[in-house]
Parts: C-alpha cells; structure tokens; sequence
C-alpha cells in the first residue's frame, strides 16, 4: 500500500515502528481502550479483560487448575489432616495452601492480564502525534487513512504486519494463536492460555515461582508421610485405605517432581531474560538490540514496579474489586464480551 505521503512496508520479523527519521516512545496508560480481536474478551468503558479463545490453552488451563486441586486435596486431606500433631497441620496447612492460592491467582491474572499495554507517541519535525494502544497491536490498522492521520514526512516507511495488517511497534512479534501482534513477546505459553508480554510476565514469573514453591513442599510433606505411615501402623496415617493412600502419594509425587523441574527452569530462564531485558524471542533469532536496555535491577523494577518490596510477590497488586464486579456481570456480543 502506498501513497504520495508515505510507503508502507510488509516484515514478518521485529521491526522499529518508523525509521530513523522519527522518534518513537513508548510509555504505560492508567486505563485503555479495547483493541483487542476474535481472542478478546470483556469490556467496561474503557477497561477491559483479557481472554484467549483457544480450546488447546482452556484445557491446558482448565488442567493446570485442576492438577494444584488435586494436590491440595491429597495434601490436607489424605497428610494433614489424619495427622496426630495439631501444630505440624496447622503450620504446613497455613503455608501449602496461602502459597496454593497466590499460584492460582498468578495463574488467573496471567491468563486475564492482556500482555501489552503502551502509549506510542510518534514526533516528526514539529509535528507530535500520539497514538494510546491498550493491548496486543489493532488488527488492521495499518490503512490508508490511519496512516494520513500520523501526518508523516514523504519518503518515511512504516512497517505492517502481514499477517495482521497491523502497524508493527518496536519489540513487538506476531502471534499466531492470539492472532496479533505482542509486544515484547517472550513466547506464548498454553498453560496459561495467553502470551508472556511486557504486562503480565511479573505475574507469569510469580506463577512459576509460586508452583515450584507448593510441588516442593508437597514432595517434602510426601516423604514425611511416608516415613510415618512406614514407622506406624499404615490404617492409622490415614482415613483412606493404605492402597488408595499409596496410589494418590506416588501421583502427587510424580506431579510434583514434574511441575518443580518445569516451573524452577522457566522461573529461572524469565528471571534471566527481564535482568538482560531480552525477550525469548528476541534470544532465539539472535536480533540485535535497537533499544535501550534496563539489564539487572533495572530490568527487575520495570517489570514488577518500583523498588524491591513485598508487593513484587504479590499478585493481587493492582486489582480493583469494583472493576472485577463490573466486569463480571456483562453480556456476550459476538465474538467478544461486551459489558
């Protein structure tokens, strides 16, 4: 698509979102509009609420949910409970299960969080146009009369997504499941049923540290209970029968080993990636960095916010019970959810 004012260009990878003659900013919004697709879910005025359409991510994630179910209940009600030592279950119980919560609400506000929320602000000359995106990039935006609006210079480019035909920011990639482009997309991970962006991976990171939290404690409480029922009477450990005790113990095991090597390693490999400020993505096709870089601390404050605190653990950071209510009760409208 071209004009007298501007050309337009088609890149399947990462490009800037003009060339060097324009200056491009990028910034967080308080609140946004939505922009979001066939993939997007609920909208009150101008806030929104994220959700993927994809029935591999919804059992993925119905799975996820159902799996830290599932060792809750082993934990309290086939270990803890039976258990003779009042303090030993209410200490461990305290623990498992507040960790057990604040790894589904990380799962929640991961899966519900849309993973981009920007200001671009283009400068050309005199000439300020600024342009506010909540989320993923607008599915076909890149028209002829959007791109008379930013009010270029003749001869500058502007790149487009073609498999969205969207203006392409900096950083951002296209994704094939979620249909749009990401902004610092660091992959799109089924379990959580959305893409791992610039705004939800301080929750995906509390998620993956949280699970790694809860599958070891399980493993530890595991073979404590092995250890007693072995040292004692198997009938008196639990209220279960000691074949169904043994059974639920070795799946619980067998999840537990599994999600702590997962969870520990992509805990890890995030932690990595947000102190090199270098995206999944951006590792693997080796791009060469056209930003600058917030490495370490830097990296640690811009993505979970502000100085090191308590609150970077937490995941309820930021959310607000009344906009949770308003966007619950809502009413479904096509291939979105409108409130």
């Amino acid at each position: 698509m071209q004009s007298s004012n501007h050309r337009l260009r088609d890149m399947e990878q990462h490009h800037p979102l003009l060339s060097a003659g324009a200056d491009v900013e990028t910034g967080s919004l308080a609140a946004g509009v939505m922009v979001g697709g066939p993939h997007v879910g609920h909208t009150a005025g101008n806030r929104t609420l994220w959700f993927i359409q994809d029935s591999c991510g919804m059992v993925c994630a119905t799975m996820t949910w159902f799996l830290v179910l599932y060792a809750e209940f082993v934990v309290n009600f086939v270990m803890l409970l039976p258990a003779k030592n009042f303090w030993y279950s209410l200490l461990n119980g305290a623990a498992f299960n507040s960790l057990a919560v604040l790894a589904l609400a990380s799962h929640l506000r991961t899966m519900l969080t849309d993973p981009v929320r920007m200001l671009i602000t283009v400068r050309v000359g005199k000439t300020k146009v600024t342009e506010s995106q909540r989320g993923a990039v607008p599915k076909g935006n890149a028209t002829k009369e959007y791109m008379e609006s930013l009010q270029l210079k003749p001869g500058e480019v502007i790149y487009k997504c073609p498999k969205c035909c969207s203006i392409k920011p900096e950083r951002a990639h296209h994704c094939s499941i979620c249909k749009r482009c990401i902004r610092k997309m660091d992959h799109h991970c089924p379990w959580v049923n959305n893409c791992v962006g610039e705004k939800n991976q301080r929750f995906f990171v509390l998620f993956t540290m949280y699970i790694s939290l809860i599958s070891a404690h399980a493993l530890g409480l595991s073979g404590m209970h092995f250890f007693t029922c072995i040292k004692h009477q198997w009938n008196e450990c639990s209220e279960f029968s000691p074949g169904v005790s043994v059974l639920l113990l070795i799946f619980l095991c067998l999840e537990a080993i599994l999600f702590l090597t997962f969870t520990a390693v992509m805990f890890g490999t995030q932690i990595h990636s947000i102190c090199n400020d270098e995206t999944e993505i951006e590792r693997l096709k080796n791009e060469k960095p056209t930003w600058e870089r917030r490495v370490r601390w830097d990296g640690m404050k811009a993505v979970f916010g502000g100085p090191p605190s308590l609150l970077w653990c937490n995941p309820f950071t930021g959310l607000r019970l009344r906009r949770l209510l308003l966007l619950t009760h809502g009413r479904r409208g096509g291939s979105e959810f409108s409130v």
